[in-house]
C-alpha cells in the first residue's frame, strides 16, 4: 500500500439546493415588481380619506410621543447638498439595491435567494392591501405640520402632481416598502454571510428610514407597520437551512478536509 495521503475528492454539499431556472426567476421577480406598481395604481381615487387618515396618523404619533418628523427634515435642510443627496437616495436606491440583493443571492446563495424572494413576495402582497383599506397621504402633502416637499423644491423628484401622476399612487404611504425592502435586504445579507462586520448592512435601512422621514415622504408609523409586516412574512416563510458555506464563513467552523490513504483497501 502507498502511505501517501491525499485530500478526498470534493463533492457537492449535501442538501444544497440547485439554483432555480434563470428565466423562471426573472419572470417571477419581474412579476413581483409589476404587481407592486399596478397594485398601488388600483388603489387610487380615495383623496378625501387619504387626507383624513393622514391627520389621524399625525395626531396619533404626537399622542404616543414619537419623534417629530420635522426634526429630521430640519437636519437635512442645513445645506442644499445634503437634502439633494437624500432626495437622490430616495429616488434611485430603492429598486436597484433590492434587485442587486436578489441577483447576488441567486448567484452565490441559492437557498437564501428562494427564501428572500418568498419573503419579499409575501411582504409586498400584504402591503398592497392597506391602500385599499387605509389610503394615506404622505406628510409632505399635509399643511400646518412645518414639513416641506423637499423633492419638489430641491430635486430630484420622482412624483408629479397627484392628479396627473399615472405611474404611482401617492396616497399609499402606509406601509413604507422603501423601508420594508431595505430592512429585508439587510436581514437577508446578514443571514447569508458570516462576516464579523455584517451588522453594517443595517446602515441601509437606517439611512432609508432617515431619508423617507426627512424628505416627508413617510411617517414614522409607515416604517413601524412595514417592520411588523416583514416580521409576519419572516414568521410564515421557512428560513433556509444552514450550509457549510454560511455556517462557517468567517468563524473557522468549517470542518477540516478529510484525508484518505492512497491505495488503502486495494
Amino acid at each position: 500500500m502507498n502511505a501517501r495521503t491525499e485530500p478526498a475528492e470534493t463533492e457537492a454539499e449535501p442538501g444544497t439546493p440547485a439554483r432555480p431556472s434563470l428565466i423562471r426567476e426573472f419572470l417571477l421577480v419581474a412579476g413581483l415588481f409589476l404587481v407592486y406598481k399596478l397594485g398601488r395604481q388600483l388603489a387610487t381615487g380615495h383623496t378625501a380619506d387619504a387626507f383624513r387618515n393622514a391627520r389621524h396618523v399625525w395626531h396619533l404619533e404626537r399622542s404616543v410621543h414619537l419623534p417629530d418628523e420635522t426634526a429630521v427634515q430640519s437636519a437635512l435642510l442645513h445645506g442644499d447638498t445634503l437634502v439633494h443627496l437624500a432626495n437622490t437616495y430616495y429616488a434611485t436606491v430603492h429598486f436597484p439595491a433590492t434587485v442587486a440583493f436578489l441577483v447576488w443571492l441567486y448567484l452565490r446563495r441559492p437557498a437564501h435567494y428562494v427564501w428572500a424572494r418568498r419573503v419579499l413576495a409575501v411582504l409586498t402582497t400584504a402591503a398592497l392591501v392597506l391602500p385599499f383599506t387605509f389610503p394615506l397621504a404622505p406628510p409632505r402633502m399635509l399643511t400646518g405640520t412645518g414639513l416641506v416637499d423637499t423633492a419638489r423644491i430641491y430635486g430630484p423628484s420622482v412624483y408629479g402632481p397627484p392628479s396627473s401622476d399615472h405611474l404611482s399612487n401617492q396616497f399609499a404611504a402606509m406601509p413604507s416598502l422603501h423601508f420594508g425592502w431595505a430592512l429585508m435586504v439587510a436581514i437577508g445579507l446578514m443571514a447569508a454571510t458570516r462576516s464579523r462586520r455584517r451588522g453594517l448592512w443595517l446602515l441601509h435601512p437606517l439611512i432609508t428610514l432617515l431619508v423617507i422621514v426627512g424628505t416627508a415622504n413617510h411617517y414614522w408609523l409607515d416604517a413601524i407597520v412595514a417592520t411588523a409586516m416583514l416580521g409576519l412574512a419572516l414568521a410564515v416563510v421557512p428560513p433556509p437551512r444552514p450550509t457549510a458555506t454560511t455556517a462557517g464563513r468567517g468563524t473557522g467552523l468549517l470542518k477540516p478536509r478529510e484525508t484518505v490513504l492512497a491505495g488503502a483497501g486495494r
